[in-house]
């Protein structure tokens, strides 16, 4: 008798996820100082939401998960980069992020805007060097190309400004959202899909199943910063592990400022039914990313 898809669990790949961050680490030959930095905010920590979500993409067209790992180890080193610039003084000025100290504090600002440089470069290292089609490899980097320079984008829009003129308040915070956040959860889907593919010897440039993947990663993404919108209003710091209710104080574009937090939720609401919806081409295969969607929608941290 098959199992209940809704009674796995998604996060079920987390182990070996981590073991192949653990593994890649371990064969870098860097000095030891920022190899220490790199490994600090890098390994043992965190939702490892994109490294995962390559793993269930690459699941949902067919192919085993483990055909997503590399997609998942690029698109993490670019993320974890991206929290470390994120949280320098000349940027947000965090002094914590998941639960500890950020780079900056633990190693000074210099070690962290050096690790964060390596850790970018290294993650299209990572891809190409371990994907064997010479072709699929430069796809892989231009999704990964994409996502991050879309992200650095949102970055810019976050923080400095230069918005596009006209746009209404919520279009405004969706623009911010979609780039910050949705393009590199976006870059994580489609690679892992694609290596998927290319595991199955079925053409990764497949329009129907990488359609989905990406109508469903592009609503996830933007669900995932709504949610965190909302965290960032109604929960505490001891609870998340990072500084809370900093949106408002730095006067930042958010979802509740926009619409107001019940609005906000409804909107939550309407982005998974969106997700779930667009995996319906995929089938059964795709359960595990509908499962998944839901509980990020409800997630406190």
């Amino acid at each position: 008798m098959a199992s209940d898809p809704n009674t796995r669990d998604p996060f079920e790949p987390a182990e070996e996820i981590e073991a192949h961050l653990e593994s890649w680490a371990a064969a870098q030959r860097l000095p030891t100082n920022l190899t220490s930095a790199i490994r600090y905010s890098f390994l043992g920590a965190g939702k490892r939401l994109r490294p995962l979500l390559a793993w269930r993409c690459a699941e949902a067209v067919g192919a085993s998960g483990r055909a997503g790992l590399d997609a998942g180890l690029a698109v993490e080193l670019v993320h974890s980069f991206s929290l470390v610039h994120d949280d320098l003084p000349a940027m947000d000025n965090d002094d914590l992020r998941r639960g500890k100290p950020t780079l900056h504090i633990h190693a000074g600002e210099a070690m962290a805007v050096l690790a964060g440089d390596a850790m970018l470069a290294l993650a299209f290292a990572s891809i190409v060097e371990r994907t064997a089609d010479a072709s699929l490899a430069v796809a892989l980097g231009r999704e990964l190309a994409i996502g991050t320079s879309s992200m650095i984008a949102g970055q810019v829009y976050d923080t400095l400004g230069g918005l596009p003129e006209g746009l209404g308040a919520i279009d405004r915070v969706k623009l911010i959202h979609d780039n910050k956040t949705g393009a590199l959860i976006t870059a994580s889907c489609r690679m892992g899909a694609m290596l998927g593919l290319a595991s199955i010897a079925r053409p990764w440039q497949g329009a129907r199943e990488l359609g989905a993947i990406t109508r469903f990663a592009d609503a996830m993404g933007l669900m995932f910063q709504v949610v965190d919108d909302l965290i960032d209003v109604e929960q505490t710091s001891e609870h998340t592990g990072k500084r809370t209710s900093k949106d408002q104080v730095a006067g930042k574009q958010t979802y509740p400022g926009a619409i107001g937090v019940e609005q906000s939720k409804a909107e939550v609401g309407h982005l998974l039914a969106t997700a779930v919806e667009a995996l319906t081409p995929l089938g059964s295969p795709a359960d595990p990313l509908r499962v998944l969607a839901r509980l990020l929608s409800v997630r406190t941290k």
